[in-house]
């Protein structure tokens, strides 16, 4: 082993958040050192985002050509060939891979070195035969598909997100266990490639978003042939040579499931593994690495960020969290998360976007004044033009007009939610939303007729009425 080597920040992951501060830190003058076993990119660029999202990008397209929009566009059917979607996705990873690759870190500035990182004190690492020593670390880890204990369950024979793009097939009978962002999105794919799908689901699918928004997705899954057994509990797994069976509970009867391939989609687990953190003093349970508001450990000196620290696992609150690690780290700001204008989305077709509380939270934090509206996408003249009428607007508001909280179903929600994001961050009310001039016609009318519809009672009340009859009556100024 080498004598070491001094640094000011030693970041362990090249992940979104790893990637993040190791790249900030550098261009700031930081002596920095990046550590990663694994793929450039992390879970991300190899097994996650860009993958499932090419895939799906796939699966809409097929799904276009079978069943278009317009009556106007004959449907014709066509198998996709399996070599050809695995050849996209592969391809996209490659496109963006340079972004995340070595090189261009070691032209940041950054030592990249692989292997597996294991502290041996408070503040020291080993990794590959070199030991470092760094005034701060920053631990970017981040997290793989976490394995239910199920009877007869062998992890070795299941699908996660880390295998499911290496098939190779169309899966015959895809069942998938978890309900899920990740397992609803990896079933709507499968089923317009051609699989059949089940998802079993230990409660309703997308728990975390508004039940009004969810039903539009739940509705149009069903619709295109997916099997949803929600309040379902996997009571064992077996395995044959011409598929596997699961066992599920439903409605208190008895479900056996024959499958080809079994996607496992029930959480994450940290990859915290083989870190020696109690050597480093870092504190860590069952959902992560131990942080506070401004993702420090119990040893002061060492930040987490990302999916290890249990909280929201997206890859924008990785980036977010890389951010705050800089502000605190290089800045000397006691910079801090608030997840209160965190969106995200589930990118099924149609869209599931959310930001902010959803009406139960809100109403539990404010009380019952605070009021909810609910506007259709269905007769936006852009929908209609294009075919494309379902999905809804919910905004929670208090009863001045401030925003709480927004959720979106339909086409381009992901886009959409960004306006309301804003809004939150900036205290903004629905009066600021009323006000905008958007271009016609767009599906973004939706927020602004939203916020429109809030005023509409009192603005066109008998009270605002008479009013007006006596603003007539006035001289011409």
């Amino acid at each position: 082993m080498s004598d070491g080597m001094d640094c000011d920040i030693c970041v362990v992951g090249a992940g979104s958040g790893g990637l993040s501060v190791a790249a900030g830190a550098a261009q700031l003058g930081l002596r920095t050192v990046l550590v990663e076993a694994g793929r450039m990119g992390g879970d991300c660029l190899n097994t996650g985002c860009v993958p499932s999202k090419s895939l799906l990008a796939v699966a809409k397209l097929v799904h276009a050509h079978r069943t278009p929009h317009l009556a106007a566009v004959p449907s014709h059917s066509f198998d996709p060939d399996r070599q050809g979607v695995d050849a996209h996705v592969q391809g996209v990873i490659a496109t963006i891979a340079p972004h995340d690759s070595v090189e261009r870190f070691e032209g940041l500035g950054v030592r990249v070195i692989r292997g597996h990182a294991s502290f041996l004190d408070e503040r020291t690492l080993t990794v590959a035969g070199e030991t470092i020593r760094a005034r701060d670390f920053v631990l970017a880890v981040g997290s793989r598909a976490a394995i239910p204990s199920i009877p007869g369950l062998d992890p070795a024979r299941v699908l996660t997100n880390e295998s499911l793009f290496d098939v190779g097939t169309v899966p015959a009978h895809l069942v998938i266990i978890g309900g899920g962002p990740i397992g609803i999105e990896m079933a709507q794919a499968h089923r317009r490639l051609g699989s059949r799908v089940t998802v079993v689901s230990r409660g309703t699918i997308l728990s975390k978003d508004d039940p009004d928004a969810v039903e539009v997705v739940r509705r149009s899954l069903i619709g295109e042939g997916v099997d949803i057994l929600e309040h379902a509990e996997v009571r064992s797994v077996r395995y044959g040579d011409a598929g596997h069976v699961v066992e599920a509970v439903v409605d208190g009867a008895t479900r056996r499931l024959e499958g080809s391939h079994i996607l496992v989609a029930t959480g994450r687990a940290a990859n915290v593994e083989g870190l020696a953190l109690d050597r480093a003093k870092v504190e860590c349970g069952r959902q992560g690495i131990h942080v506070d508001k401004r993702l420090r450990t119990s040893n002061r000196r060492i930040h987490a960020v990302g999916d290890c620290t249990g909280g929201p696992q997206f890859t924008h609150v990785a980036g977010y969290h890389a951010g705050i690690v800089i502000r605190n780290l290089a800045f000397r700001l006691p910079a801090k998360v608030d997840y209160g204008t965190l969106p995200w989305v589930t990118y099924t077709d149609p869209e599931l976007a959310h930001v902010g509380m959803t009406l139960a939270t809100a109403r539990a934090r404010h009380g019952d004044g605070v009021r909810c509206l609910t506007k259709s996408m269905g007769n936006l003249d852009r929908a209609v033009a294009e075919g494309r009428r379902q999905g809804l607007l919910k905004v929670v508001a208090l009863p001045n007009g401030r925003i709480l909280g927004c959720s979106i179903v339909g086409p381009g929600a992901g886009e959409l939610i960004g306006l309301w994001a804003l809004a939150i961050a900036k205290g903004l009310k629905l009066r600021d939303v009323a006000s905008l001039v958007l271009p016609y016609p767009t599906l973004s009318e939706v927020s602004k007729q939203a916020a429109g519809d809030w005023y509409s009672p009192a603005l066109f009340s008998d009270r605002t009425r008479r009013l007006v009859s006596m603003l007539r009556k006035l001289p011409r100024w």
